[in-house]
């Protein structure tokens, strides 16, 4: 059977670092026919890499798009803002789409995304990564075996990590609602959607308080100026300096992500370079930023059960932690350490260490090149999403919780119903 053609729509960090390498690993499933970026050098990379001509580069998904249907499946892996457009366009031609999250900026274009997928009979897979890693799959199955007797409480924390909300959330491409979605949507969707899947169950009430506190004029340094280059009288002291970062990263022979995000082939000229001219090098308290840099959410799911969630940027080191308390035990688990701890009450506690479960930590623990896999696999098998390759209909009950959350945050914690 021959694999499966696929058209690319945003060639960056996800659609082409991430999902357009996975080619690599299984041939046998994908085969990239076309790629659209509005950079030039990102398409080049693809050419290079992949063996495309210039008849199947394109400067913009719409104009990919006007072509008509040239591939089986649509990787939509570009801004926030495009999403809903791409997709239902691609929707409409009769793509099946890998969709990046979120799917959409608003609830009303989420729910329309959903509708058009049924309507055109195509499968829309949502990357809610998480789902398919080991870390997840194992409290999953932990839960339902019923180790810890019926589940009652949940408590969880998001760690963005100090330099990754100023990478992403501060200078990047989600620092602003406008441009892209709320912090919560954008980042946090993941967790509302493992928060359902790992219960089971469905959210009927949603509460939240949260704020862009420390980001903003108002606490940047004395004298500091507009980009880190330009000799801030902070920059020795600074853990947001730019420059003492990413260039720390290049020395260090680092040129993966983020640093591949500040430039395309990031060498220490080009480097240097974009951090004086692009968005990467500038201060981060005198940025056009609104999104928040911190937030907690309370969520009462069916049957009695509630949810304690904390996104913060205030962390050393990113990663998740997660605990699930129960009537008969409870389980911790980091997935950080990728550490998972099953502590029965009045037992003996066992100490699982994913480690051992699984080689593969690439991608999100993991979870990016198995979603693609499981996709792309039921594509050539004709087959129906699994509860875990979950459908976009259900996908879009955790961006419902998210819209709530933000609703909620923004009339001082009001508990809003679903």
């Amino acid at each position: 059977m021959n694999p499966l053609t696929v058209a690319i729509a945003g060639c960056g960090s996800r659609g082409f670092d991430t999902y357009a390498q996975c080619q690599k690993r299984f041939p046998e499933l994908m085969k990239i026919v076309a790629a659209a970026d509005i950079r030039p050098e990102r398409l080049q990379l693809v050419k290079e890499q992949f063996g495309l001509d210039d008849s199947q580069l394109y400067s913009s998904a719409e104009e990919m798009l006007a072509k008509g249907k040239i591939a089986d499946v649509l990787f939509v892996c570009t801004p926030d803002r495009c999403h809903f457009a791409q997709a239902s366009e691609g929707l409409k031609l009769g793509y099946h789409l890998l969709l990046e999250k979120p799917i959409a900026s608003t609830l009303e274009e989420c729910k329309e995304i959903a509708r058009l997928a049924e309507e055109n009979k195509r499968q829309v897979v949502v990357c809610h990564v998480l789902r398919y890693t080991v870390f997840y799959d194992t409290l999953k199955k932990l839960l339902d075996s019923g180790r810890i007797g019926r589940l009652a409480t949940i408590q969880a924390i998001e760690n963005v990590c100090y330099w990754h909300q100023a990478h992403s959330f501060v200078r990047g491409n989600w620092r602003n609602e406008g441009l892209s979605s709320c912090m919560i949507l954008q980042k946090c969707c993941h967790d509302m959607d493992m928060f359902l899947y790992l219960t089971g169950k469905h959210c009927k009430a949603v509460s939240s308080f949260g704020s862009l506190m420390h980001f903003t004029a108002d606490n940047a340094p004395e004298g500091a100026p507009m980009r880190c280059t330009e000799n801030c009288p902070a920059a020795d002291t600074c853990p947001y300096n730019a420059v003492n970062y990413y260039m720390g990263k290049v020395e260090n022979g680092d040129l993966g992500w983020p640093v591949n995000v500040v430039a395309t082939n990031p060498t220490k000229e080009s480097v240097l370079e974009a951090l004086k001219t692009g968005p990467y090098g500038r201060c981060v308290y005198h940025c056009d930023n609104d999104v928040v840099d911190h937030q907690v959410v309370n969520m009462l799911l069916e049957d009695e059960v509630t949810i304690n969630f904390t996104m913060t940027a205030f962390t050393q080191s990113g990663g998740r932690r997660i605990r699930l308390m129960g009537t008969m035990g409870e389980i911790d688990a980091d997935m950080e350490a990728n550490v998972i701890k099953v502590l029965p009450f009045g037992g003996e506690p066992e100490i699982i260490d994913v480690t051992k479960l699984t080689d593969d930590f690439s991608g999100h623990g993991g979870g990016d090149a198995i979603m693609l896999r499981e996709f792309l696999t039921m594509l050539m098998e004709n087959g129906q999403p699994s509860n875990r390759l979950t459908a976009v209909s259900r996908s879009v009950e955790s961006h419902i919780m998210a819209f709530a959350a933000e609703e909620s945050r923004k009339n001082n914690g009001k508990a809003i119903i679903l």
